[in-house]
């Protein structure tokens, strides 16, 4: 193990990562908030750590291993949700502990959404924009991890397409070199958010407001400037426009990339993926909007169909934006909802969840093995985008369900343990382990009145999901650190 280089890169990580406490202070001075000093403060702090960890180790380059990935990755969200939690715990508007700054930091960076914080409307407005700012920061961070570094590891969604399926990720890079794929796909998640800022904008929010809100709409992520999320606005216009860039940011960025260098739309009917992930939306948008509208709960259809469509997509998608309290709907509806953030986006995208691809292999083979009850005989291939999968394809992903269950239902039990009730253990483990945010029972609204001891293993379900749960766990192995 490099123990020595991965040191150094994580002190350059640290110090990188202190300028994005620039922008809020910008913000700070601009609107003279009262709050520069944690932000100053914890610049100064981290740039220190930073440089004391990269000091001692700057001359050390070897070249990384399979195994020294896994723990640079790890240590990559872990070091960045700890530095990240500085200001939260030095201000005083509002002032935060440990638990609290640490679960709100990590809740940013993966893009989960959930929060400790209430009278977010009182907020000082850099804290509001470093909030945002850090769900932006994390999208970007998913998109390079999932695209760029996960299939170098031979783990995550996108190793699917890199190595089993046609098209833009048939090559285990976009472009011949890692940084010039970054490179690619910040320019398109940077055009995506300035499209989403502008298209807020003139639909009526004020500067602020679209870009923040353009941040969390593009990482999937969540966090909002109000109490009442995007509800606030109360504008059809906005809801809308908030659909069309969760749809946009919920699509494998892959796609975005071959789409947008082959001045086409094929590529996304073309994807198998793309198009279950559209389905299944739309068809749980469409049972939402009718069981709204047939229980009385919106007694105009119009209401129906925009709060329906809205927060289909924004659940489905894992973003958790809400315009309406969803989780005290009639029915089954909350549960639907919470049921289809299972799935999330699609592999590649800033969206969470078990990602779409896996939801369509394991739809495919669950048909596969019911067909050889009748045709015990017979060679059924599994196909994604008419091109047969592997065997081991199809073992990866059901080891990853098996240790997707197992992890769920462990950290459901110890949040039981800590006096929860079943329905509120239920999801908001679901709601972190995939990256949704916004869960039922005592967090649907905020994650405030949880104990320390639930919060952390929340904390360690977002990371779970970020990761894709072998990353994580296989630090968590003794074979992974014998010699």
């Amino acid at each position: 193990m490099q123990y020595q280089t991965i040191q150094r890169i994580l002190g350059l990580l640290m110090m990188l990562f202190s300028v994005t406490l620039v922008p809020p202070m910008l913000v700070s001075l601009f609107y003279r908030d009262g709050a520069l000093m944690p932000f100053l403060h914890g610049f100064l702090i981290i740039v220190a750590a930073g440089f004391l960890c990269w000091l001692p180790a700057r001359h050390h380059r070897r070249e990384l291993r399979l195994r020294d990935g896994f723990l640079v990755v790890v240590l990559f969200w872990v070091v960045l949700g700890a530095v990240g939690a500085v200001p939260f715990m030095l201000g005083d508007a509002p002032h935060m502990s440990l638990t609290d700054s640490m679960f709100e930091s990590l809740s940013g960076l993966t893009t989960t959404g959930a929060t400790v914080i209430t009278g977010i409307d009182a907020l000082p407005k850099s804290i509001l924009f470093y909030r945002q700012e850090l769900q932006w920061l994390g999208g970007m961070g998913i998109i390079v991890l999932a695209v760029a570094v996960l299939p170098m590891l031979g783990i995550g969604g996108m190793q699917l397409y890199r190595a089993e399926t046609p098209g833009p990720m048939k090559d285990s890079k976009l472009t011949p070199r890692i940084t010039e794929t970054a490179k690619a796909l910040w320019y398109i998640y940077l055009s995506l958010t300035m499209a989403c800022a502008f298209a807020y904008w003139l639909a009526g929010m004020d500067g602020f407001d679209a870009i923040a809100h353009s941040f969390s709409t593009v990482a999937i992520g969540g966090f909002s400037t109000h109490d009442q999320s995007m509800g606030f606005f109360e504008s059809e216009l906005i809801e809308m426009i908030a659909v069309v860039f969760m749809l946009l940011a919920g699509i494998n960025f892959a796609l975005h990339f071959t789409a947008w260098r082959s001045a086409s739309l094929r590529p996304y009917f073309a994807d198998s993926e793309v198009r279950t992930y559209l389905g299944v939306l739309g068809l749980v948008a469409a049972l939402t909007v009718l069981y709204l509208y047939l229980t009385r709960t919106f007694t105009n259809w119009g209401d129906a169909a925009h709060h329906g469509l809205f927060q289909a997509v924004s659940i489905g998608t894992t973003t958790g934006f809400t315009t309406a309290e969803y989780y005290n709907w009639p029915g089954f509806l909350p549960v639907l909802l919470l049921f289809t953030s299972f799935i999330g986006g699609c592999a590649g995208s800033t969206g969470g969840g078990m990602k779409v691809i896996r939801f369509l292999l394991l739809l495919k083979q669950g048909m596969r093995e019911i067909t050889r009850l009748v045709h015990p005989n017979a060679q059924i291939p599994v196909k994604v985008n008419h091109k047969p999968m592997p065997d081991a394809v199809i073992d990866s992903v059901w080891g990853f369900f098996a240790s997707y269950v197992a992890a769920f239902s462990i950290m459901m039990l110890i949040l039981m343990a800590t006096g929860l009730d079943q329905v509120t253990a239920f999801s908001a483990v679901a709601a972190c382990i995939n990256n949704l945010g916004p869960g039922l029972g005592e967090v649907g609204y905020h994650y405030a009145n949880l104990s320390d001891t639930a919060k952390w293993v929340l904390c360690f379900a977002m990371l779970l999901g970020r990761l894709e749960i072998f990353t994580l766990l296989v630090l968590l192995t003794p074979a992974f650190w014998r010699r």
